[in-house]
């Protein structure tokens, strides 16, 4: 790789990395590539973003994205995305399902967090999850209005047979 691309990759890097709230970074090491793809799959399906990183290259990217305390070691992943519980989840679904693929640790609103709190985040509400408590919140009263109406409709024709 040359400097000149090594330049370009930082740039896409920092700017990917400032514009995330979360920042996941995994070991790989042992993962066949059909494993490699099928993770960079599923993160393209959610909206993430997935590389492998060069150590020094990624801490330069975490620097111009003002992330700190964040250090790298042996082999590496970089996902990221905009909603920090979509990224967690998809990363600790995948973690899961293959042995091999760890979660060291990572960032979330440019904050360092370790593994632990990365796994926090995967078992909260997702946002649709979050939605769909809210809606059925507020159609709740309209639900009980509606049941009470049919039992008092139901009553009166008990009451005229």
């Amino acid at each position: 790789m040359t400097r000149k691309e090594k330049e370009e990759l930082v740039a896409k890097l920092s700017d990917a990395f400032s514009q995330a709230n979360a920042l996941v970074i995994c070991d790989f090491k042992g993962m066949t590539v059909p494993e490699i793809e099928a993770f960079r799959k599923i993160a393209y399906e959610a909206e993430l973003g997935a590389r492998v990183v060069k150590n020094t290259l990624a801490q330069i990217a975490f620097g111009n994205a003002g992330i700190e305390g964040l250090t790298l070691e042996e082999t590496n992943m970089a996902v990221w995305g905009e909603d920090p519980i979509a990224t967690a989840k998809a990363v600790a679904k995948f973690a899961k399902e293959n042995d091999k693929f760890v979660i060291k640790g990572g960032a979330i609103d440019k904050q360092a967090v370790d593994a632990a709190k990365i796994e926090e985040y995967s078992k909260l509400a997702g946002r649709e999850e979050l939605l769909g408590m809210l809606l059925s919140v507020w159609t709740a009263p309209l639900r009980n209005l509606a049941a009470g109406l049919d039992n008092l409709a139901k009553k009166k024709e008990e009451e005229a047979a």
